[in-house]
């Protein structure tokens, strides 16, 4: 698999190394842990220098960092390191997105799925077309689908003469963002977007099919193949083979470019665990239109017609059947907790349209975040943002920018659920701790430490609400960028364990955690630890 950033990945492996921390002391990597090392005192007794030797810290060797802290409640800036210094910030992109929807949408902003009849029933035929129409919204599944179906049945459509139609001119036709990598096309954290998409489970991936390849009963079988949800859309081309038992599981789960073929290579041994893997789809659009012609069609409804994707409804249509996602409030917990990519980007394409009444688009999405971060008092000329989720490497954001966001929405009258829709340091609960759940455990910032995370490949971030020993709230805003080792999280986190454990009149810096001592789920920093599937974080 590929990182968002269009580079291949590689296997990552633990090095174990000697380091020193700049005029303090030297130990080896392998027996750092949070805290001092045993027998050992720290030189800094203010907070500026505890964050500068974290800083110091070899693995960011070469990189940029730019970082703020803030009383939260005050907004004094209590520690400053390359604050205007834009870099890019990953998923910390989200916490502009969803702030912008939270105010320019509303946290009762629902998506709608309709069914409309273009045409007169009669005799429970349709003399026309039927018409699926969508704005946008990113976690509908096949069941959703199904019960649209079935309300079109209810209301006595049994044949259709005409055509189904597919209406997902709510957005544009862009599918991908700026400078997505293309080998990430079938990656399902980079799946296409359209106002018409399926997602394969609450999870809410949309616009993916997951696969799942069990091994056959002896060595040398066609393992067994099954794809959720069931559809005729996406086509398997199985060339895996059961291995022999004990053996290693090799299975790739790949679509080839520009078509909804999956291939299934490699082996699955004998007895071995069942191999998972989420897959994009070519062209949402028809996705969506194939799995509700299916259920039409499981509920005695036949559609003579073919189907046509991108058309308009007409507005004297007649609607037979609606759905309506989740509210905004709501979502914000799958979207943020596990920093979900096409949730940004249909947010993004919604804000475009209720701004412009123009088919939803990138460029005026981020235009309308841009707008709400100047209202609210962050200087959106210091940022570029070209997408919603932040996979783009055109996106540059400042600690400084995302600290006065974070200041900012303080004052908001939705604040409340926004800021519970932050991961929890080491709140084990999926959709609590999210992609926070195994990091900072057993330190004065779990169930403490709320943030929203980014990983790219050389880019990481870490932004949120801390408490320190005092009780006082903290903004803390991390961003990194450049560096060459696996991952800079551990940096992160001692950043916001040792705010954790500071007072007001002191703080002294928490080691980070080498390499070795942190779980392989979090040493992979080319991604998010949430879409490293069926691994959870």
């Amino acid at each position: 698999m590929s990182t968002p950033d269009g580079t291949a990945r590689s296997n990552f492996r633990t090095r174990a190394r000697r380091w020193a921390l700049p005029a303090v002391v030297a130990v080896t990597a392998a027996t750092l842990s949070w805290g001092a090392p045993a027998g050992a005192h720290s030189s800094t007794s203010g907070l500026p220098e505890a964050i500068d030797t974290i800083l110091g810290d070899p693995r960011m060797e070469g990189g940029a960092a730019s970082v703020v802290v803030a009383d939260a409640h005050t907004g004094e800036t209590l520690y400053q390191h390359n604050p205007t210094g834009r870099l890019s910030p990953a998923s910390n992109t989200k916490l502009a997105t969803s702030a912008a929807a939270m105010s320019l949408l509303g946290p009762g902003y629902t998506f709608s799925t309709d069914v409309r009849a273009d045409g007169r029933v009669r005799g429970g035929a349709l003399h026309g077309d039927l018409y699926l129409r969508g704005t946008g919204d990113p976690t509908t599944l096949a069941a959703d689908y199904d019960k649209l179906a079935a309300a079109v049945a209810a209301a006595g459509v049994k044949k259709v003469d005409g055509r189904l139609v597919a209406d997902d001119t709510r957005f544009d036709h862009q599918r991908i963002g700026d400078t997505w990598g293309g080998d990430d096309e079938s990656s399902y954290y980079a799946a296409q977007i359209s106002a018409l998409t399926v997602a394969p489970d609450t999870d809410y991936d949309s616009g993916t099919v997951i696969v799942e390849v069990a091994p056959g009963a002896k060595a040398g079988d066609k393992p067994v193949v099954s794809v959720t949800p069931k559809n005729s859309y996406v086509h398997l081309d199985v060339r895996a083979r059961t291995g022999a038992a004990g053996g290693d599981g090799t299975v790739a789960v790949e679509r080839q470019h520009g078509t909804n073929t999956i291939t299934v290579s490699g082996t699955v041994p004998v007895g071995g665990d069942t191999a998972k893997e989420w897959v994009t789809v070519w062209e949402p659009t028809g996705y969506a239109a194939s799995v509700f012609r299916a259920a039409l069609a499981a509920h005695g409804v036949r559609v003579s017609g073919s189907t046509r994707l991108g058309r308009a409804t007409p507005t004297a249509a007649k609607t037979l059947a609606t759905h309506r996602s989740m509210a905004l409030k709501d979502l914000l917990v799958p979207f943020m907790k596990l920093s979900n990519n096409m949730h940004a980007e249909s947010l993004i394409k919604a804000m475009a349209y209720k701004a412009t009444g123009k088919p939803g688009n990138w460029g005026d999405g981020t235009a309308a975040v841009a707008g709400y971060l100047k209202g609210a008092g962050v200087d959106a000329t210091k940022i570029r943002q070209v997408d919603g989720s932040g996979l783009s490497r055109k996106d540059n954001f400042a600690a400084r920018q995302i600290a006065d966001l974070l200041l900012k929405v303080r004052g908001e009258s939705w604040y409340a659920d926004w800021y519970a829709s932050l991961p929890v340091a080491c709140d084990p609960a999926r959709f609590v701790g999210g992609t926070l759940r195994t990091r900072m455990c057993g330190t004065p910032a779990a169930l403490n430490a709320r943030g929203k995370t980014g990983s790219l490949t050389g880019a990481s971030a870490l932004s949120g609400y801390v408490k320190d020993a005092d009780g006082r709230e903290l903004v803390y805003s991390v961003v990194q960028n450049n560096y060459l080792v696996d991952s800079v999280k551990p940096l992160e986190d001692a950043i916001v364990v040792t705010l954790a454990k500071s007072t007001a009149e002191e703080a002294s810096a928490v080691l980070p955690k080498s390499t070795r001592a942190v779980p392989a789920a979090e040493r992979d920093g080319d991604l998010e630890c949430s879409w490293r599937k069926p691994a959870t974080c």
